[in-house]
Parts: structure tokens; C-alpha cells; sequence
């Protein structure tokens, strides 16, 4: 199982079957399609691949900024990787990449890829204006000697799961919501970094985490979740915010790990946000804000005791 950053570097030893999109969360739709590749590859002795870019192409397209992922690369392939995908391309979107006709591109998959078959969901495009459609694709398949497997896409809870209604659930607090598409609760990693110790000094130290800037982050408040170090799993109370009681300015990502007391800088932290207990707010005073954090760690507890 492999992750490599160009389709140059793919370097298969036998065919496969490769699908291609940006499976960004890599949500349970992208699982239905994922799952049902990797069967029909391995059951038939090919590789199953994972075509995916980076940059988001909306981000060089639509020239956006700020925080719009909900995983990083190489947690992207990591989560392929878990459902059996033999190799996940991660391939540089950028301007000349956009302009590459279909049918080229097509050639390309064909050479570096050993391309057998392409699985698309149904409303797939690819190529110079998404010329490259499915229709279009299997006609490519019948004149170069590869299948096209349209797979349909599913829908939960009234409506069609997709990246850009999860980033929006996450960014209004929705977690649960989220978990319902994701199919596992929304999560970031990050570096425990140094701050300013004002979670030490009330009682309640917390895990500042250093999380990559342009991935998603939930509404500012209070998150019941689980913080993951290593093998390890503890109950988290983590304030996502600017901290308002300290007039704070910048966005913070602070787990307090309940049951734990280790010198963790430096390590790396997976948190996970399973409910929003509460929207972040400013006390008037240390002792209120004391008091309310051990309310959500009673609270918090409470709740993931039910899903432990």
C-alpha cells in the first residue's frame, strides 16, 4: 500500500482499477464507491487506486483561501489506505492540469496507471471544461480497451451526502450531523504546542494543538470528544475559539483530556469532536469560568460514557 504525490510516481507492478475525485473527508458516499472498487479489484487480481488532487480544484478555480479542508493529504490517504486501496495518487491540480483535454488525460491513466477500468460516481467529470463525462468516458473505454463503472451516489437523511454539506455542518457546530455523513466523528491533528498556560493555572491544562490553517474547524464553543495519542484514546472537553474571559484574538484548538496528567508537547494529538456542549461565551469573572468548565466535564463525561 503506497501514497505517492504524481502520477509519474505511480510505478505499477499489474493493472488496476482506478476511480478519481477528491474525496475530500472521504465521507460514506466516497466509502460505497471505495468499498465495492477495492472487492471487484482484488477478486480479480488488479490494484485498486485512488486518483485524487491537490490542491482542491475549487481552491485554484474559484481562488478561495482560508480554511476549507476537512482532511489533510496525507490523512486523506491514510483513510483510503484503511479501506484497502493499494495506492493512492495524490496529483497536483494547478492551471496547466485544468486545461489538459479528457481524452489526453485518459492517455495518461492508460501509461501510468495501467488503467483496466475506471470507476466514476454517476454525475462524474473530468478534463478541459468536464468534457469528460461518463457518457464521454465510456466511449474512450471502447476505443482504448478499458471499462467504465458508473456507481450511483447515496443519499442520507433526505439528501445526497457531499463534502460541502459536511464543511458547512462543521462549521455551524452540527457534529453529530457530520458523524451521520462522515460515518465517524469530524477530527483534526496537530503538533501540542506551547501556549499561554492559562488552563494550568485555573486547574484545567489543556492541549494546545496546532492545527494545519486551512482545515475546517467547528463553530466556536465546547466539544465532548476524544483525544487520540498514539494508541492511546481519552475523553476530551476541547474549546474551539478566541477565548473571550482572556481577550483572546486568535482561534485556538484546546483539549482538556479528562483522567490524564503528561508532558505531551511536541507529540502529535488527534481531537475529535463528537457534540457541541456550548457556544463559546465570556465570563465576567475567574471563578464563573471555573465553575462552568466543571460543568462541561460532568456533562461531557456523561455523554461519552453513552458511546464508549
Amino acid at each position: 500500500m503506497s501514497h505517492v504525490y504524481s502520477l509519474a510516481d505511480a510505478n505499477l507492478p499489474k493493472q488496476s482499477i482506478v476511480t478519481i475525485g477528491v474525496f475530500d473527508g472521504v465521507h460514506r458516499g466516497h466509502q460505497h464507491l471505495i468499498k465495492r472498487l477495492v472487492d471487484e479489484a482484488h477478486s480479480s487480481g488488479r490494484l485498486a487506486v485512488v486518483l485524487t488532487f491537490f490542491p482542491h480544484p475549487d481552491v485554484v478555480i474559484r481562488g478561495l483561501t482560508g480554511r476549507y479542508y476537512l482532511n489533510t493529504p496525507e490523512q486523506k490517504a491514510d483513510l483510503l489506505i484503511g479501506f484497502g486501496v493499494d495506492c493512492v495518487v495524490t496529483h497536483p491540480f494547478n492551471d496547466t492540469v485544468r486545461q489538459v483535454r479528457a481524452a489526453d488525460f485518459v492517455d495518461e491513466l492508460l501509461g501510468q496507471l495501467k488503467m483496466s477500468a475506471l470507476w466514476v460516481g454517476s454525475d462524474f467529470a473530468m478534463g478541459y471544461k468536464r468534457e469528460g463525462n461518463v457518457p464521454f468516458l465510456r466511449e474512450q473505454g471502447a476505443q482504448k480497451g478499458f471499462s467504465v463503472h458508473d456507481v450511483d451516489l447515496i443519499e442520507a437523511q433526505g439528501g445526497i451526502i457531499s463534502s460541502s454539506a459536511i464543511r458547512q455542518a462543521v462549521q455551524f457546530g452540527e457534529m453529530e450531523q457530520a458523524k451521520e455523513w462522515l460515518g465517524r466523528a469530524y477530527s483534526v491533528t496537530g503538533e501540542v504546542v506551547h501556549g499561554e498556560k492559562r488552563g494550568r493555572q485555573i486547574g484545567y491544562p489543556t492541549a494546545n494543538t496546532a492545527v494545519w490553517d486551512e482545515l475546517v474547524l467547528p463553530a466556536n464553543g465546547i466539544y465532548a470528544g476524544w483525544a487520540t495519542l498514539g494508541n492511546e484514546r481519552f475523553m476530551a472537553m476541547t474549546n474551539v475559539g478566541v477565548r473571550p474571559t482572556f481577550d483572546g484574538k486568535n482561534i485556538t484548538v484546546e483539549p482538556y483530556l479528562l483522567d490524564f496528567n503528561r508532558d505531551i508537547y511536541g507529540e502529535q494529538l488527534e481531537v475529535s469532536f463528537e457534540k457541541r456542549l456550548r457556544p463559546e461565551a465570556k465570563f465576567d469573572n475567574l471563578q464563573d469560568l471555573i465553575d462552568q468548565i466543571g460543568r462541561d466535564v460532568e456533562v461531557g463525561r456523561a455523554f461519552l460514557e453513552t458511546l464508549s
